[in-house]
């Protein structure tokens, strides 16, 4: 069984309710969010190659959100030279399908598309505070949106094909950080398991996003390791990266994603912080607990969102300002035991 059956059933009404969606469309345009990482863009792509399969005389467009490329360590992934900026799509499709989000900030470029869409489905694993959706599964308890991609491909009957199998396995391996996070639980191995059969290979994974680090970034990484700074006894654990770092080292702001892991590393650390400045004169903010604090509350007061243990928000000004913001509220996390300093 590739994904729990109870669950499966549970979620059939609206799998049913996105399929009639998809049965009525002519256009469709999916779309992941904003700084898209591996669940995003290989449920993204499994789900396009899907719809194609399943209905070939849809005419399925794979958007980015961003006016960005590809970020390098997922170019690997079948179908990703297919991806087309949302600035650059000019129709207006029957139907816009949100891959791993459930906010409608979190489109950046990709929202004028939803906006002029007639119908909007979402298949997410993200906590969701108001539906904005007409058909839709959100469902914060999978290890990652591929799952939900593979149990719509298992209640469609579809063929898990090696490529939609390979995408969705680099969904499931980096969101659950290599099977290290909270969130790996006993379907995240089932459904990785299936994949593998079904053709996925998670060395090429493993190489392409974990072992093909430029030289410029593991210099970048130093630098971010060597301003690692901790709070509450070493509890809390910040670092992060300017834009004459990620200038000095030509580091485009899409490979930074997996700088947060040298911060979580910290022995004895809760809490990670990595802020790195984006252009137009922002701090985008990445979140990561090692405990049971649910760090997605700090992520929401910061106009984000996230998961209990991963989370992320976008802030103006600086660094300066974005620590100066952010460091209280994480430290007040601990205000309930008596030990906040």
């Amino acid at each position: 069984m590739l994904c729990d059956e109870a669950t499966v059933v549970a979620q059939a009404p609206s799998f049913d309710a996105v399929t009639r969606l998809v049965e009525a469309a002519r256009t469709i345009a999916v779309c992941a969010h904003t700084s898209a990482d591996g669940d995003a863009l290989g449920s993204e792509l499994a789900l396009v190659e899907l719809i194609e399969r399943r209905w070939p005389e849809k005419r399925v467009s794979a958007l980015l959100a961003d006016d960005d490329v590809v970020p390098r360590i997922y170019q690997f992934l079948p179908g990703a030279e297919r991806l087309v900026r949302a600035v650059d799509y000019r129709e207006d499709p029957d139907l816009f399908v949100c891959v791993d989000l459930s906010q409608p900030g979190r489109l950046a470029d990709a929202r004028a598309v939803l906006e002029r869409s007639g119908r909007v489905a979402v298949l997410d694993h993200h906590p969701s505070a108001e539906a904005f959706w007409d058909a839709g599964v959100v469902r914060p308890d999978a290890a990652a949106t591929g799952v939900i991609v593979a149990e719509y491909a298992l209640h469609l009957g579809a063929e898990l094909t090696p490529t939609m199998a390979q995408n969705l396995l680099c969904a499931l391996v980096t969101d659950t950080g290599r099977f290290q996070y909270q969130n790996a639980n006993g379907e995240a191995f089932r459904v990785a398991s299936a994949l593998v059969d079904a053709g996925a290979s998670p060395s090429e994974v493993s190489l392409h996003v974990y072992q093909s680090d430029r030289l410029s970034y593991l210099h970048l990484s130093a630098t971010v390791m060597g301003r690692i700074t901790t709070f509450e006894q070493g509890r809390i654990a910040y670092s992060y990266a300017t834009m004459a770092d990620l200038e000095a080292n030509a580091v485009p702001v899409a490979e930074c994603d997996g700088l947060v892991d040298i911060v979580r590393r910290v022995d004895g650390c809760e809490v990670a912080l990595f802020l790195k400045e984006v252009p137009g004169g922002k701090v985008r903010g990445n979140l990561r607990a090692k405990s049971d604090r649910d760090i997605s509350v700090v992520a929401r007061e910061m106009g984000g969102g996230g998961h209990p243990a991963a989370a992320g928000f976008t802030v103006e000004g600086d660094i300066d300002r974005a620590l100066a913001v952010v460091l209280p509220k994480l430290r007040a996390l601990y205000a309930t035991d008596g030990e906040a300093r």
